[in-house]
């Protein structure tokens, strides 16, 4: 699946932008504020991709932050909330704040998302609370920079089906300076235990 764009802006709108890539043109739906940071048309652009598939068709969402596509990926998590919610959700409160009211039980400040109602607000509070990192902590999530080998091994884990979370965490508890077959072996352990 598609996990990252870099290439040519051809065109932005508040709700999507058409980014060129070896010729092809990609068509990502994006939040306001990804949109509001994004350089003017004709300009180079990396987004972090989730790429949606359904039945009837292939739908990829963009994000300027990482962090915005970890909340993103946790919303439509939530029963009743699908990615086109999700990107009004993102588009309608700043992350931090939305995580805050999450965190904080706060219904009214949800419902005056467009699109959230109570009873979705209320799904949010109960399935998300404790999927959020704790207030006060970074919502960054800073992953260590990974040599050639190691992402390789990552990638190698996640096409096995392990939760890339956890196959990260396993590789960072092995010998980084090994070879592939070495640090697959030994991430394969990890997880075994």
């Amino acid at each position: 699946m598609i996990a990252h764009l870099r290439g040519k802006l051809i065109s932005r709108h508040p709700n999507d932008v058409i980014i060129e890539t070896m010729g092809v043109g990609y068509d990502v739906t994006i939040s306001v504020p990804t949109f509001s940071e994004l350089p003017p048309a004709g300009s180079e652009v990396a987004l972090h991709i989730h790429t949606h598939v359904r039945e009837d068709q292939i739908a990829l969402y963009g994000f300027l932050r990482p962090e915005e596509k970890q909340l993103f990926e946790k919303l439509i998590t939530v029963s009743g909330i699908g990615p086109k919610l999700a990107i009004t959700i993102l588009s309608g409160m700043p992350a931090d704040e939305m995580a805050n009211a999450i965190r904080g039980n706060d219904l009214v400040r949800l419902t005056k998302i467009p699109g959230v109602g109570r009873k979705t607000a209320e799904r949010m509070v109960l399935e998300l609370r404790d999927k959020l990192p704790p207030a006060g902590t970074d919502q960054v999530h800073v992953v260590p920079s990974l040599s050639a080998t190691q992402e390789d091994v990552l990638s190698a884990l996640v096409n096995l089906g392990y939760q890339k979370a956890t196959a990260e965490k396993a590789l960072g508890s092995v010998e980084k300076n090994g070879a592939f077959d070495a640090m697959f072996r030994a991430a394969l352990a990890v997880m075994a235990k």
